[in-house]
């Protein structure tokens, strides 16, 4: 079964940095875009981040110049580089990947990390 799951999150002061991870595993033949959503408590999930298999990156005008993503294609891997974070980067961040496996292309998610960022 292709799985994908987050590590990372946890409580942070103002200012500071966290890295977050996502692991996929299971039997994959491929990984093409890969990335992070987030979503506040009375917010819409809002895109973060994402990547492509050629390394290509997008990001949300509240992560540019804070945030870096980046992959490893041969450990099946995203990260999420955040650095000088704001109480208002508080959420829930979410992995996602699209993968080939069994025969067909899927978006797989993971069950998401919590990121407190505190005043």
């Amino acid at each position: 079964q292709v799985q994908v799951v987050e590590s990372g999150g946890g409580l942070v002061q103002a200012g500071g940095s966290l890295r977050l991870s996502c692991a996929a595993s299971g039997r994959i033949l491929s990984i093409n875009n890969m990335g992070w959503l987030r979503q506040a408590p009375g917010k819409e999930r809002e895109s973060v981040a994402d990547i492509s298999s050629a390394g290509i990156t997008n990001y949300a005008d509240s992560a540019k110049g804070r945030f870096t993503i980046s992959r490893d294609n041969g450990r099946n891997m995203v990260y999420l580089q955040m650095n000088i974070l704001k109480p208002e980067d508080t959420a829930v961040y979410y992995c996602y990947a699209n993968i080939h496996a069994g025969g067909s292309w899927n978006t797989y998610w993971g069950p998401g990390t919590q990121v407190t960022v505190s005043s």
